[in-house]
């Protein structure tokens, strides 16, 4: 079997006739994007579907674009070609910020979290809630950010904090407190087990997974994590040679005959994962027929 000829691969050779009717399957459609810098082509003709409630995970080699498709499916990046439609609107389609009130219905943990270093951890959090929702006052402000610190695994103390002040993993921690801030029903997520010790990284997974079965999160997730992949995701998409070349289970895509495919699930650390998987190390993500 090819990643040319699998099932998994996604069927978005058409457009869908209805966006908002086909928004609450996909929630996420990515038709025959072309991205580039100069003469640098990144991406040529991707297709992806998101499936609601789903976590995806996106993989690829190093240079691949994952994170330049996270930030054209938010709008931070101009495409070149093809559409994106998010939640039932076309984000290729809009003229300014003001065109994308919808960013309000997604969140974002960029690499690192991202935090403004001149504001405490509350602070960051208040600032997606200020900039949507300016009849907000100060004490309903403070008591949102609060709750959302708290959601993050973080301690009360910890939103009175400077970024300076937290070690990695809280930082991470404090930059998911602000991605949650508005209550989004899409939680985009570039690398955020990256940096992190074992324990910590397995912490995190396992917040992810909780607060995306609480809040019926659509999650899409950046990250080379193998440990990661097979802990929380449903699918992950295997980006290589400038398009999304499959998307399947893990047990899906380690049937495909493609080289980085073959290499990345079945390496030395695939194999490592997997052992660890099997072995009961980590609990059964569909043990709860999720």
């Amino acid at each position: 079997m090819t990643a040319t000829d699998t099932a998994t691969v996604p069927d978005t050779a058409h457009e869908p006739a209805n966006r908002h009717d086909d928004a609450a399957e996909f929630p996420i459609r990515v038709h025959g994007l072309r991205t580039e810098f100069d003469t640098h082509v990144v991406h040529d003709n991707l297709d992806l579907d998101v499936r609601r409630g789903e976590i995806l995970g996106v993989v690829g080699g190093s240079g691949t674009g994952k994170s330049v498709l996270m930030r054209v499916i938010i709008g931070l990046q101009q495409v070149n070609a093809g559409s994106i439609d998010v939640l039932g609107q076309s984000i290729t389609e809009a003229r300014d910020d003001a065109d994308i009130a919808i960013r309000r219905r997604w969140g974002v943990l960029f690499q690192g979290g991202a935090l403004f270093s001149t504001l405490t951890v509350a602070e960051n959090v208040e600032v997606p809630l200020r900039e949507f929702y300016p009849e907000i006052g100060p004490q309903l402000l403070a008591e949102i950010a609060r709750y959302k610190v708290l959601l993050s695994g973080l301690s009360a103390d910890a939103a009175g904090k400077f970024p300076a002040e937290l070690s990695g993993g809280m930082r991470k921690r404090a930059g998911l407190a602000r991605a949650l801030a508005l209550d989004p029903e899409l939680l985009f997520l570039d690398e955020p087990t990256a940096g992190l010790d074992p324990i910590g990284a397995a912490a995190f997974d396992a917040l992810i997974m909780s607060l995306q079965q609480t809040l019926g999160l659509t999650v899409f997730l950046i990250t080379h994590d193998l440990d990661t992949l097979h802990e929380i995701c449903d699918r992950v998409a295997v980006i290589a040679d400038k398009h999304v070349i499959a998307v399947g289970t893990i047990p899906e895509l380690m049937a495909l005959d493609h080289p980085w495919i073959q290499e990345y699930f079945k390496g030395p650390r695939g194999r490592a994962a997997m052992a660890s998987k099997g072995s009961g190390k980590h609990s059964d993500k569909h043990s709860d027929n999720r």
